[in-house]
């Protein structure tokens, strides 16, 4: 499957951002997740969310501020970005996996990315 993600920017500290990756084929087969890779970091985990939609899980660092979400009729998964800081600021990606993981060196396709700048 190839995936495409979208919605980035520049957005000012306390902003939202709403993320989107595209899917040329179904998701239904996957879990997707979400990660980034700041500047001179290794790529880290976001969120995840399982086939069914009904799990989800998320890095401390985001949590009660981001949400991951999937609409499968539209074979697209959203990432909800609250509350923003500067600290967010990083390419993020979105990834498919047969098995449910935050490990990113599990997952099986990978999007292009979209940055996300946040401005203090």
């Amino acid at each position: 499957v190839q995936l495409q993600a979208s919605g980035g920017g520049l957005v000012q500290a306390g902003g939202s951002l709403r993320l989107s990756c595209v899917a040329d084929g179904r998701l239904i087969y996957y879990n997707m997740g979400w990660f980034r890779q700041a500047p001179g970091k290794e790529r880290e985990f976001v969120a995840v969310v399982n086939k069914s939609g009904g799990s989800t899980d998320y890095a401390d660092a985001v949590k009660a501020r981001f949400t991951i979400s999937r609409d499968d009729a539209k074979n697209t998964v959203f990432l909800q970005m609250d509350s923003l800081k500067p600290e967010d600021t990083a390419v993020y990606y979105c990834a498919a996996v047969y098995t449910y993981s935050t490990w990113p060196q599990n997952y099986n396709y990978w999007g292009q990315g979209t940055l996300v700048t946040v401005s203090s």
